[in-house]
């Protein structure tokens, strides 16, 4: 009964389409589609208003049938027009002004059926899946202001006999489309109304036109994330907005006279800018943006070149500007507005001037990969609103400041690869707005304060390759979203704590290159969800060390310029490395049941036992060293349905029986060396135990090292001495296999 009741509304509703559609196309004098025969009544003017509405109407349905499935079910003849969705009329006319068709999935080519609403004034058909050409018509849409079909795949632009006719064009932006080729010289002269246009991410290429920097209307134009060529060229008109990020743009940097006063940004980014930075750049004295990274900038910055206080953003980042940095970047720092400043990645020497202390307003601060030396200054804490802090790879001194704890805002304070020193001071837990705290790299000493348990926020920790010892404590467990702990090659002791496997957002644990001892704690190792599962989006593909991580700090400029936005994506591998320790025991069943783990590493340690037969579970384990160790028993023959791994190193331990050449361990070169009771299966069901010494490297190869084997002869007298204590504790059969293996390395 539904069947038969639903069935005569839908005939009935595509029948009204069709007969209203047919209705124009069947009489000439009505047909909206011809312009040789133009409306004339006789009738009131109500009357033409309304059949002018309805043929508005019927061009509208027309384009909607070219559609599938269309997303606009109140495009209907029995609904009034002003009440359709994205339509706009004018109340005088009754002619519609506006269509605004953004974000409604609506795919195909831009039908010209558009191009008979000659009163539109504003068509937007952004963020779509439009594709081919568009339509030369629209162009001569002569009542047109706004046309903005940014967001799609449109791939030809416009006839080159195109021509003018849009006078009344302010706005026009095709960014983010497939448009490629030279940008036309008669883009200029499309209406001397015009005022933006935006052509950025696309594929045009060549000069910019001259056409262009003699558009007087022209306010704001962004052709960023193309192909451009050629020098930037002195615009000759006042304007507001100029983006050419992300071209292939060379030359020096223009003064831009004509926008002295108006020009609020100007970003030249990632183009092959060269020379210096021009003094004139200072007198634009309305500039709240200035982005000049990733060029090929050289020389100092003189000290005439000082910003106006409406300076927001300074990013000078990635070039090759050097000498000190200037004392005064603004008129008047107390005054300034300045929120961000990157002067990172250059060659910058010299001490960090104190007077940068004195940018009340200042919220992030890179000065990294520079050559700074001195010390941190103390009144750092002064900048209350400081959220961001990298002054990493530099050659700074001296501790970290007290006064830091002023900053009591901090979200990120990266100081690795310097010469720092000291110890982590207790009052540091006063940032318990951090998330990211990288001190890597240094010469710090001393135990993790108790108090750093305040900081709860914390989420990346960086402290490896110092000099901090003691055991580890548990203000670490407070920081419940940690997602990267490292605290490698530092001098830690005592035993692996019970919570080692407990945080819930956890990618990377690595503890190696340290002196912990005693056993991997059997514990919950379900309680990670990215351990347990995995979590591809954020992982690098080839996975050499688990200290490869990419940390890409995002900051954004709010709207009202007044402050900025963070956020951060952290690319890293999901592993544990508990290498170089001194650790023994039998490795724990349920480690390798953490089925997400990408880099498994337990080498250098004093592990004994089977390897648990669950390690067939970890299938997207890209790389397993459980070599120098005193393994047994047989290779797990489930290794070969690990079908993502690319490294394995289960050499130096105690492996016994045959490995088959047809299960693939083959593609492993010298995986299995230094195991005394190990051999590789040959032609002939022949047993075959030479094996190369160290793995991807054969004997011959390790002897053409010269000198440097010196330095390892040097090295193994004092392990072999080491180990020969420790065996002295080890059971008979441990003892016999290591002193086994021993001699084969020896």
């Amino acid at each position: 009964m539904a069947e038969s009741v639903l069935e005569p509304c839908t005939t009935s509703y595509s029948f009204k389409v069709s007969i209203f559609i047919l209705f124009f196309l069947i009489f000439p004098f009505l047909n909206p589609f011809s312009s040789a025969f133009p409306l004339s009544f006789d009738t009131n003017a109500t009357e033409a208003v309304n059949l002018e509405t309805e043929e508005d109407m019927g061009l509208l349905l027309f384009f909607k049938l070219q559609f599938r499935e269309t997303p606009l079910p109140s495009w209907d003849v029995n609904v009034p027009l002003s009440n359709w969705t994205g339509v706009t009329r004018s109340n005088q006319t009754g002619r519609v002004t506006g269509l605004n068709l953004t974000r409604f999935n609506l795919s195909g080519q831009v039908h010209p059926c558009l191009c008979n609403l000659t009163f539109l004034e504003t068509l937007v058909l952004s963020h779509n899946s439009f594709n081919n050409s568009i339509p030369s018509c629209l162009w001569k849409l002569w009542s047109l202001k706004t046309l903005d079909l940014s967001y799609n795949m449109l791939t030809l632009l416009i006839p080159s006999t195109f021509a003018t006719t849009m006078s009344k064009l302010i706005e026009l932006d095709l960014s983010h489309n497939m448009l490629s080729g030279e940008i036309p010289m008669w883009i200029g002269n499309v209406s001397m109304s015009l005022e933006k246009l935006n052509l950025g991410f696309n594929s045009f290429h060549g000069d910019i036109p001259k056409s262009l920097l003699n558009l007087m209307s022209l306010k704001y134009l962004d052709l960023s994330h193309n192909s451009l060529m050629g020098n930037v060229g002195d615009f000759n008109q006042e304007l507001v907005s100029l983006n050419l990020e992300s071209n292939l743009l060379s030359g020096t940097l223009p003064c831009l006279y004509s926008s002295r006063e108006s020009l609020t940004l100007l970003n030249l980014a990632n183009n092959s800018i060269l020379g210096g930075i021009p003094t004139c750049i200072s007198s634009l004295g309305g500039l709240t943006q200035l982005n000049l990274s990733h060029n090929e900038l050289r020389y100092g910055i003189s000290p005439r070149l000082v910003f106006s206080e409406r300076l927001c953003l300074l990013d000078l980042s990635y070039n090759e500007l050097s000498g000190k940095i200037p004392s005064r970047i603004v008129e008047a720092s107390d005054k300034s507005g300045l929120l961000l400043l990157d002067l990172s990645h250059n060659q910058f020497s010299g001490n960090i001037p104190v007077t940068i202390t004195e940018l009340k307003s200042l919220q992030a601060l890179f000065l990294s990969y520079n050559l700074l030396v001195g010390e941190i200054p103390e009144r750092i804490g002064n900048l209350t609103y400081l959220q961001v802090i990298d002054l990493s790879h530099n050659f700074l001194t001296g501790s970290i400041p007290l006064n830091i704890v002023g900053c009591f805002q901090l979200l990120v304070l990266i100081l690795n690869s310097n010469n720092l020193s000291g110890e982590i001071q207790p009052v540091l837990d006063a940032l318990d707005s951090l998330k990211i705290f990288d001190i890597g790299n240094n010469k710090i000493s001393g135990e993790i304060p108790l108090t750093l348990a305040g900081c709860k926020s914390l989420e990346v920790v960086d402290l490896s390759s110092n000099n901090l010892s003691g055991s580890l404590n548990d203000a670490i467990t407070k920081w419940s979203n940690l997602k990267f702990l490292s605290l490698a090659r530092n001098k830690f002791s005592g035993s692996l704590p019970s919570w080692l496997f407990t945080f819930q957002a956890i990618h990377t644990l690595d503890f190696s290159g340290n002196k912990f001892s005693g056993y991997i704690p059997d514990g919950n190792f379900n309680t990670s969800p990215n351990f347990y599962n995995g979590d591809i989006r954020k992982t690098i593909p080839a996975v050499s060390s688990i200290s490869a991580r990419s940390l890409d700090i995002k900051l954004s400029l709010i709207a009202d310029e007044t402050s900025l936005s963070f956020n951060y994506n952290l690319t890293t591998t999901i592993g544990i490395d508990l290498s170089d320790n001194l650790l023994h025991g039998e490795i724990p069943e349920g480690l390798f049941g953490l089925h997400g783990l990408e880099y498994l590493n337990l080498s250098y340690n004093f592990l004994n036992g089977p390897v648990p037969g669950s390690l067939g579970k970890l299938q997207k384990l890209k790389a397993l060293d459980l070599s120098h160790n005193s393994l047994s028993g047989h290779i797990p023959e489930n290794i070969t349905v690990l079908r993502n791994l690319t490294v394995l190193n289960l050499s130096y331990n105690c492996f016994s029986g045959v490995i088959p050449t047809k299960r693939g361990y083959w593609k492993f070169p010298g995986a299995f060396a230094g195991n005394p009771d190990l051999c590789m299966e040959s032609s002939g069901n022949v047993c075959q135990r030479t094996l190369p010494v160290e793995p991807g490297k054969k004997f011959e190869e390790e002897m053409e090292e010269g000198p440097l084997s010196v330095w390892i002869f040097c090295i193994s007298a004092l392990v072999s001495f080491y180990v020969g204590i420790v065996v002295l504790f080890c059971s008979s059969r441990t003892r016999s296999c290591i002193l086994q293996t021993k001699s084969l390395a020896g």
